[in-house]
């Protein structure tokens, strides 16, 4: 699905052990990878990194040449500054097409007034990206990790409700899919589409009906789309609270990551009224692959 990732790496977050599994990375048809730690500025007068720091960067981050895949380019960067930007402006210079990297979970409130660098990217960035836990990617085990890179989007859930968001992330994933040589899905061999309606109590028997038919009819015509691309596709509709019935759907199908796409995730609104994408980027344990939809 993707050939060039930016993975970020705070040093304390697990991320660093990609270095370790860069033929698993290629298994997916990665044909770049980047690593980038930030260090931010000290001291008074004119800024300047702890060089210290950058030192320790670039030993924990080394590239053990036996290691790398002829096919597979390994780049890392160790820069200065903030972050959010740094991220960014080195997205963009290596042409990546995913950003990967580990965020905590936390409170809406927390993530407002402390800030949060995924919040921004998703805010400012029009690029892909997959989240992850670090507390999951710091405790897996050698072997597990190597399981992990090789199959980083094979199954995918995505939440599919029928609306033109969720119509443009299903349009993204097969655009995704059908960048592989030949045509073949490379890394992608199944998803799972979702329908959760809502209970409501007010809404009587027949509208009821009708929106479960037209339920059926959007997943169904959404299933042939990707199997055109000779994909795996199950469609399940179920009631009830949209985001207890996604994670608990995550965990009884064998998926490896959550796609999400949306337009309003990060916005001052959702103080008032959080919305499913940040909710579900803030609870899931489960990687999420967030897709900006605009």
């Amino acid at each position: 699905m993707f050939q060039r990732l930016l993975i970020c790496t705070s040093l304390a977050d697990g991320m660093q052990r990609f270095v370790s599994f860069l033929p698993s990375l290629a298994a997916n048809g990665i044909e770049q990878v980047t690593f980038l730690h930030v260090v931010p500025f000290e001291g008074r007068g004119i800024p300047h990194p702890d060089e210290s720091e950058v030192q320790r960067a670039k030993e924990q981050l080394a590239i053990d040449p036996a290691s790398q895949p002829a096919n597979l380019e390994v780049k890392v960067e160790v820069q200065a500054g903030r972050p959010f930007e740094r991220i960014l402006e080195t997205a963009k210079a290596e042409r990546s097409d995913l950003v990967v990297l580990g965020t905590e979970s936390r409170s809406l409130l927390t993530e407002k007034l402390f800030g949060s660098t995924a919040v921004s990217l998703c805010q400012s960035n029009k690029l892909p990206m997959l989240i992850l836990r670090p507390q999951l990617i710091s405790t897996y085990t050698v072997e597990e990790l190597d399981l992990r890179c090789r199959h980083l989007f094979r199954y995918l859930l995505i939440p599919f409700d029928g609306s033109e968001t969720a119509k443009r992330l299903l349009s993204t994933v097969k655009q995704r899919a059908q960048r592989s040589p030949q045509g073949l899905p490379q890394g992608l061999e199944e998803c799972l589409l979702l329908c959760v309606i809502e209970n409501n109590d007010r809404i009587d028997k027949i509208m009821h009906d009708s929106r479960i038919q037209a339920a059926e009819a959007q997943l169904a015509e959404a299933k042939a789309e990707l199997e055109e691309l000779n994909l795996k596709v199950t469609t399940r509709i179920e009631e009830g609270d949209r985001m207890s019935v996604t994670l608990d759907m995550a965990i009884d199908y064998d998926i490896t990551a959550i796609a999400i796409a949306t337009n309003s995730f990060g916005t001052l609104a959702e103080l008032s009224s959080p919305s499913f994408t940040g909710e579900l980027l803030r609870r899931s344990w489960h990687p999420v692959l967030f897709v900006p939809s605009a």
